[in-house]
């Protein structure tokens, strides 16, 4: 590392600069500006936004940004204005103010369109891909791409051919042309991880790579350029992962308490120094922890995340605070959840399909309904998140499950298949969640053939070693096996499942699975109760209140209420601890 010599501010600020030091070229060239001796250069005006973006200072940032452009229009230098008016439409476009975005473009365009071949002419292209893939012309968007690729191996530039991978991978992905795309982004991958790039494209390309990979469900990739990112990540001054940090771990600890009363700070602007990268990459992980069934971590990360987001990246906190009320709605932790998914309802995000099974938790059906069906109707582009929304139909077959709307449920299984089966057999995330739907639809249906698709849908799952779903499934595999007169598999399914869902904390889960390990057997139950009154009873002899049995069994707290009624009419008995004593005596617990 090269040691600065000249006691010159400026000088010493472009060496920083250099070293990617931000924080102290952001200290230097602020101060210097403020009290200048001489006054900066457009290109010094540059360093200082880039600085004071680093730092978290976004306004200052767009501010220099604007002085910068200034000068250079004033040299009469074009490039340099096109470059600063481009950065301009990207930073007003990520502080929500897409008119002043748009007129920067036009600027930007202006400035660069009738130059001779140059390499800021790069982002224009990248723009215009943008731009085509939205409207869904994957042609032009493939062609812009390519003249981006051109331009960046006619400049030299590692940092341009990185991004130009990467944008052509994202046309091919939108394209449906998986297999290409993927190959793309690993190649621009590839000069991440072995350092060639500048921390900007670095952290850039870390960004668009995981959402690049969660949407399209590659989720083998998103754990592992998860881990890359986040330890690219890790502060300077320890070294360390965030999750080993002691300052980290203390500020995890404090969101542990605040998650547990169901409340949470929105997001702030990262502190001075901090990298800017660094809370979105976490609520990347946020993502990754909540399948992998890491809920403690995942939520404690999530509310550190919605710390460290800069303020042109609230789509990043949306997304952390929506996966943290998916771990505490399936932590049976209501009301937390709900205050959760109204956190990413605020920053942007429709929290679907997760509030619908929030309201189906809730005895809520016909709501849960609206939301996941209004969810799909607004997903007007089936290529875009494929994986939002096969989750979406996912959960648009359980609720329709729920309510008995049997065509309902078996066509939202068919459009998940459909969807899983155009991705190809490489996406094995999708092709789980389709056989998991198919085979929860078939005994609806009394149609045979469930404990196929139940046993792809729960290897497809272990293999991905995501635990809460195999669970899920193999209480599927429980029903079915009854159904089928093997008792034995059932019980071993039902013990498994509860045994993970007890690990994980899915305390609703795990009572279900519990009531149920005893529900299946083929005698007489006594007192002439039906199957679904034992089931309650059991609950009720476990400590389950009115309100806990309806969240296990997904019912109403009326429901409830009117077997109770029943079995404590047919059980001659006038009380909880009555009916306690009975399904201990004659062996339901």
């Amino acid at each position: 590392m090269s040691v600065p010599t000249t006691t010159d501010p400026v000088e010493r600020a472009r060496d920083a600069a250099a070293r990617e030091s931000w924080a102290e070229a952001y200290q230097l060239l602020h101060a210097h500006d403020r009290h200048p001796s001489r006054g900066l250069t457009a290109d010094d005006l540059s360093v200082l936004a880039d600085a004071a973006w680093w730092s978290g200072h976004v306004d200052e940032s767009v501010t220099a940004r604007l002085r910068a452009h200034a000068a250079y229009l004033a040299a009469d230098d074009h490039r340099g204005a096109g470059l600063a008016s481009w950065w301009l439409y990207y930073e007003y476009a990520g502080l929500g103010r897409p008119a002043a975005a748009a007129g920067w473009l036009h600027r930007a365009r202006h400035h660069l369109e009738d130059l001779p071949d140059c390499p800021e002419q790069c982002f224009l292209e990248m723009t215009a891909a943008e731009e085509a893939s939205a409207h869904g012309d994957h042609g032009t968007a493939l062609a812009a791409t390519r003249r981006m690729t051109a331009l960046a191996l006619a400049c030299g530039s590692p940092d341009l051919l990185a991004l130009s991978r990467q944008a052509e991978s994202r046309a091919l992905l939108a394209a449906g042309r998986r297999t290409e795309g993927l190959a793309l982004l690993d190649d621009a991958m590839c000069a991440v991880s072995a350092g060639e790039l500048s921390g900007m494209v670095t952290g850039w390309l870390y960004c668009l790579a995981l959402t690049q990979c969660m949407e399209a469900a590659d989720f083998a990739r998103a754990v592992e350029w998860t881990n890359a990112a986040m330890e690219w990540c890790a502060p300077p001054w320890t070294g360390r992962p965030p999750d080993e940090d002691p300052t980290a771990t203390a500020a995890m600890t404090t969101a542990s308490e605040e998650s547990a009363a169901g409340t949470a700070p929105l997001p702030m602007t990262v502190p001075s120094g901090e990298n800017p990268f660094r809370g979105v990459c976490r609520a990347h992980r946020v993502e990754v922890l909540d399948l992998l069934g890491a809920w403690a971590l995942a939520e404690a990360e999530a509310r550190q995340a919605c710390r460290e987001v800069p303020v042109d990246c609230l789509e990043s906190a949306a997304a952390a605070y929506y996966a943290a009320g998916d771990v505490q709605r399936r932590q049976g932790r209501l009301e937390a959840a709900a205050v959760s998914y109204g956190h990413a309802h605020e920053l942007g995000r429709i929290p679907q399909p997760g509030l619908a099974l929030l309201r189906l938790a809730q005895g809520r059906a016909d709501a849960a309904v609206a939301g996941v069906d209004l969810a799909l109707a607004c997903r007007s582009d089936p290529d875009h998140d494929v994986l939002g929304r096969a989750q979406l139909l996912a959960a648009r077959t359980e609720v329709a499950l729920a309510v008995r709307d049997l065509p309902g449920a078996a066509r939202a299984a068919a459009d998940l298949d459909a969807l899983a089966g155009a991705a190809g057999g490489d996406v094995p995330l999708l092709r789980a969640l389709a056989d998991t739907a198919l085979g929860s639809v078939a005994p609806a249906e009394k149609r045979p053939g469930a404990l196929l698709p139940l046993r792809r849908a729960l290897a497809g799952w272990l293999e991905l070693r995501v635990p809460y779903e195999a669970a899920q499934v193999r209480m599927l595999l429980a029903a079915a096996c009854r159904d089928a007169g093997d008792e034995e598999a059932a019980r071993l399914e039902l013990g498994t499942a509860r045994a993970v869902f007890e690990r994980l904390g899915a305390v609703p889960d795990a009572r279900r699975a519990a009531a149920l390990v005893g529900g299946g057997s083929r005698r007489r139950l006594p007192g002439g109760l039906t199957a679904r009154e034992a089931e309650v009873l059991r609950l009720v002899a476990s400590g389950g209140t009115n309100k806990d049995i309806a969240r296990a069994l997904v019912i109403s707290e009326h429901t409830v209420a009117r077997h109770l009624n029943n079995i404590f009419a047919k059980l001659g008995v006038g009380s909880r601890a009555s009916a306690t004593a009975y399904a201990y005596a004659h062996g339901l617990v």
